[in-house]
């Protein structure tokens, strides 16, 4: 959607198009962060269920994991607020909510999220 405004001596017209909306700025800021970090915290998870399973130790996993959980909380937080704040629907934000159990998937969906809330698209 592109909209115009013209300045109060009716100059030039400035576009909005592509630019996230007041409202959905904060949100939109805080997921992303929220997204990036969950994905390194996924990768790391990964790594340390390696050491666990494939090396025998469960050192690592016992500290890490519920530090993971504690990030992956914050997501579904940030998340869902986004969600709200731009009304997606339900089939979109719980599919967005499981882009953090996958590695790697929510750097991609955080790409997308970026895109169609710039956009002005509703997922």
């Amino acid at each position: 959607m592109v909209t115009t405004d013209r300045d109060a001596e009716g100059g030039a017209a400035t576009t909005t198009a592509g630019r996230v909306p007041e409202a959905l700025r904060g949100p939109l800021t805080r997921f992303r962060v929220a997204a990036f970090v969950t994905g390194i915290g996924l990768l790391g998870l990964v790594v340390v269920m390696i050491i666990r399973y494939g090396f025998d130790n469960a050192g690592p996993s016992a500290v890490y994991s519920p530090i993971h959980g504690v990030i992956y909380m914050a997501y579904l937080v940030l998340a869902v607020d986004l969600a709200l704040k731009a009304r997606w629907s339900v089939k979109g934000t719980i599919g967005v909510l499981l882009a953090g159990c996958v590695p790697f998937l929510s750097f991609w969906v955080e790409r997308k999220v970026h895109q169609r809330v710039t956009a002005g698209k509703k997922l």
